[in-house]
């Protein structure tokens, strides 16, 4: 583009490509945020398009179910000025949020559920779909977003997680069930927050802390047993083999991660 300036009809901007060639922009502001609406081939459509913005934040009735393919709009944008109007909060991606969680819309009727901690996440990482699997784009990798629940890039579904009440749709934590992903992991809640606890077996069970992603709690799981074998308890205990991340970065968490000073104290245990 090499130029931008607005015509006489409001809302509306001309811009011209290096090409030479000439299109319209339409944008408005509203809540002191300049939102924009998209580019159009000739400045009477880009003002239809910002006239229809207007009444859309203008009318408390309009819902999200309330659009239509005759829309001027897409309907991405249709989420975020309607999330805008009802929630006095911008994103960029086709975010609602709702009282206790989150929906995330590929279209009108493929609603993703998400968990409020997820929010500021998805607010920044657009959702992308090939082949049938959804996934980010996060530090230049494609990411799957089973991956934040500790879900292999391989797992099967009902094999090797689940969803408790069948929608497949809702990646609320507590909807999430993974079965035996690493040995002495398991997802819960702690002090309100999602995370994954790590647990060895001795004599009794003994946590050995618990940890933001299931990846730093099976490592945990094996710096845990390398000091109960330091201490000369020579149980054959199952070891977690971490596949996704390289001996580099497991070594940096191996490292960095505290455990239970307890874990420390055991010895001699038959």
């Amino acid at each position: 583009m090499i130029n931008s300036e607005q015509v006489s009809l409001p809302g509306v901007y001309r811009a011209v490509k290096k090409n030479g060639e000439v299109y319209y922009r339409a944008s408005f502001n509203y809540k002191c945020k300049h939102i924009s609406l998209g580019s159009f081939d000739d400045e009477e459509t880009a003002h239809r398009v910002y006239r229809f913005a207007q009444l859309t934040v203008s009318t408390p009735t309009l819902r999200l179910e309330d659009y239509s393919p005759d829309n001027l709009i897409s309907f991405e944008k249709w989420v975020v000025i309607i999330n805008f109007r009802d929630n006095n909060i911008y994103f960029s991606n086709p975010i609602y949020v709702r009282a206790n969680y989150f929906s995330y819309y590929l279209s009108l009727h493929e609603e993703l559920k998400f968990s409020i901690d997820d929010l500021f996440y998805y607010s920044s990482h657009k959702i992308m779909r090939r082949g049938g699997h959804l996934f980010v784009a996060d530090y230049g990798m494609q990411v799957s977003i089973v991956s934040r629940y500790g879900i292999k890039s391989h797992a099967v579904e009902e094999r090797d997680y689940r969803f408790i009440n069948g929608d497949k749709w809702d990646y609320r934590y507590e909807n999430i069930e993974v079965f035996n992903e690493y040995h002495g992991v398991s997802f819960v809640k702690y002090r309100g927050k999602p995370g994954y606890k790590a647990v060895v077996h001795v004599v009794g069970d003994y946590v050995i802390g618990h940890y933001h992603t299931a990846i730093e709690a099976a490592i945990a799981v094996n710096k845990a047993i390398d000091v109960l074998h330091s201490n000369g308890i020579n149980k054959a205990f199952k070891t977690n083999f971490i596949e996704d991340i390289s001996p580099s970065a497991y070594a940096n968490i191996y490292s960095e991660l505290k455990i239970s000073e307890k874990i420390a104290k055991l010895s001699n245990i038959e």
